[in-house]
């Protein structure tokens, strides 16, 4: 069978299952039926072989069984299972969500961005038509009230027109589209900021909402809200523990006792997640006010201490006021989702919370002593291991470990051990009794002897684990056992089992998030390159120190300038040398007649050279010489 007739046939199955939960009431979206038919196939007590080609009536009592796990409305496990799989396609981080958002705000805003980048108004109707679209692009864009009322377009009307009037519309329609697009972000920055300083000066900004003031109200309620459900879940599951710790004769099964234990405690598992993420909008939140309170403080002053201040001094403060506003808006948003997610997962512990009748689950306790997750921790705090008694394993404990506590713990800090010994019972384990580092993972347990237990044999234990999760499909998601399970059906030469199985795991993973996460490893390797920056040849770069300086005397003007000159000990080329010389010796001889001449010594004047009262030089030569016959 080919790879597309194989995805074909898993796409009839999931189909076929679908309609028939459909047919009788039950809605089932595609992700959860594709989990549900691999944990169908992955239970060994339904006997699918997945070494051997599937027939018609595996197929068929594949589609059966699935059709009744999820149509059983009493089952804790059907719970679970729809609880995880909502929460991983409706869950995201902030980074996620707040992107997520601004590309819904923005793919609703095209068509009116669209409009005003696209014109190409002529008259003055069109013109003004123009300049309304823009007024109401910032005010969808800040989220200052609605683009209907007068109210909100006159402030935002006149805040534009003290920015960007009319006028400048001409200037607007000759730019780009690209700097058409980042023109309108600013003026929304600076035209939400403006708004937002006239609400806090009292001279506007009634249609604004107060965000402040209802986070400020909105946080304590919602972690209120989230920390008492969460106390209600730990409740519970504490109860349901100590109730099968303690299991003698009970109306419930033990296994149904384990389904609501798996279900409570994977729905404390996300209202941590979710309290967590309260606590920190919280903190967000606070740092986002601080930083609005400084900066409308600082625009204050600045503003009030003069009659006419720059732009280039007020506007950043306008576009940073928009800012911290967009994020306490994105705060907000937050939070709301966050709150629909609580009440969301209530629905799904309604199985569970069937399963006795109202004052059954106190009756049976009555004598049961029920400890909490703390407690059973204290219990177990004088004990740790000594690494010294089994020298073959890696121990952490608190004492010699840095950052002890961020060490991911697997099963989500539940003790493996006491999972297999006690038939699936969920114990939280206590990592100051030591951490074992197994093949690049670390395991917490509940007691000293646990650890051991574990430590002896743990490749078998962690696949006693896995064979327990397949048996209860629910503790891959609980326990985070994605790893394991990315790749536990193989590939094979069987032509239908090597196409359906990993065509199966790929529809799992169809939906916009996925359920099973497969963490796969691959060799790689990097090189280092020779040259990381690119080669820029500077042809105009000059190492000579006396070119730069010929270069420079050529760009200056020195027929207008002053130039002035000192002699320095190092500027040899200019200093005085002098030598000494000796002077010729004076000789003379003597002859028998003495005799002698003499002539006057040519001497000439040249007059006039220093100028005079007229601008023209007149030069006068006089010649001095004595006559020779004086």
């Amino acid at each position: 069978m080919s790879r597309a007739q194989a995805e074909s046939v898993i796409k009839n199955i999931i189909r076929e299952i679908a309609q028939q939960c459909a047919g009788k009431g039950h809605a089932a979206s595609e992700t959860l039926v594709a989990f549900m038919v691999k944990a169908v196939v992955l239970d060994p007590r339904n006997l699918f072989n997945v070494d051997r080609t599937l027939t018609k009536q595996d197929v068929q009592k594949l589609i059966e069984l699935c059709v009744d796990r999820l149509l059983d409305q009493t089952s804790p496990t059907l719970d679970t299972i729809k609880m995880q799989v909502y929460f991983d396609m409706n869950y995201t981080s902030r980074r996620e969500f707040i992107e997520e958002h601004q590309k819904v705000l923005q793919a609703r805003l095209l068509p009116v961005c669209r409009e005003i980048t696209d014109s190409r108004a002529k008259t003055r109707e069109d013109l003004e038509s123009l300049y309304r679209k823009i007024v109401s692009y910032v005010i969808l864009r800040s989220g200052f009230g609605s683009a209907t009322d007068i109210t909100t377009v006159r402030e935002a009307t006149a805040a534009l027109q003290s920015v960007f009037p009319q006028t400048e519309l001409a200037t607007f329609m000759s730019l780009l589209k690209r700097d058409k697009e980042q023109q309108l972000s600013e003026l929304t920055l600076i035209i939400t900021g403006i708004q937002l300083f006239n609400k806090d000066s009292g001279k506007g900004g009634e249609g604004i909402e107060d965000l402040p003031a209802i986070l400020n109200e909105t946080l304590p309620a919602t972690s209120r809200e989230i920390e008492g459900e969460l106390e209600g879940t730990q409740r519970l599951a504490w109860q349901y523990t100590a109730l099968l710790e303690s299991l003698s004769d009970c109306a419930v099964r033990p296994d149904l006792l384990k389904q609501a234990l798996y279900n409570v405690r994977q729905h404390e598992a996300f209202l941590k997640l979710i309290l967590a993420d309260v606590i920190l909008c919280a903190k967000q939140v606070e740092i986002l006010q601080t930083e609005l309170t400084a900066r409308m403080r600082v625009l204050k002053a600045t503003v009030h201490s003069k009659t006419a201040v720059p732009t280039s001094q007020v506007f950043p403060h306008f576009t940073m006021l928009a800012k911290l506003w967009a994020g306490l808006q994105d705060e907000l948003l937050l939070l709301s989702m966050l709150s629909n997610m609580v009440t969301s997962l209530r629905p799904f512990l309604s199985a569970q919370s069937h399963l006795l009748q109202a004052g059954q689950l106190e009756q049976l306790l009555e004598e049961v002593t029920i400890k909490t997750d703390l407690e059973r921790v204290a219990e177990s705090a004088e004990e740790q291991v000594d690494p010294a008694e089994m020298k073959s394993c890696e121990w952490f404990l608190p004492e010699t470990t840095a950052n002890f506590d961020m060490l991911p713990l697997q099963y989500r800090g539940a003790c493996g051990h006491t999972l297999i010994k006690e038939n699936g019972l969920l114990l939280p384990g206590n990592p100051n009794i030591g951490v074992l580092k197994h093949k690049e993972k670390y395991y917490s347990f509940s007691s000293r002897q646990a650890a051991y237990e574990f430590a002896s044999q743990a490749d078998e234990y962690i696949e006693l684990v896995a064979e327990r999760a397949k048996k209860s499909p629910e503790l891959i998601q609980l326990l985070e056992l994605h790893q394991q399970f990315a790749s536990v059906t193989p590939y094979s030469q069987v032509p239908l089992q090597s196409d359906f199985y990993p065509l199966l795991h790929k529809k799992m993973q169809s939906g916009e998030r996925l359920l099973v996460k497969p963490i796969t490893k691959s060799d790689s390797s990097t090189q280092t390159d020779t040259h990381i920056l690119e080669s820029n040849i500077v042809k105009s770069y000059e190492w000579n120190e006396w070119e730069l300086r010929r270069k420079a005397i050529k760009l200056a003007n020195l027929r207008s300038k002053v130039t002035h000159s000192m002699q320095t000990n190092l500027s040899h080329m200019r200093r005085h040398n002098s030598t000494q010389t000796f002077l010729p010796r004076d000789a003379a001889c003597q002859t028998k007649r003495d005799g002698q001449s003499n002539v006057p010594k040519p001497q000439v004047y040249l007059a006039g050279l220093r100028g005079g009262g007229t601008t023209t030089t007149h030069m006068i030569k006089v010649d001095l010489t004595r006559p020779v016959d004086e």
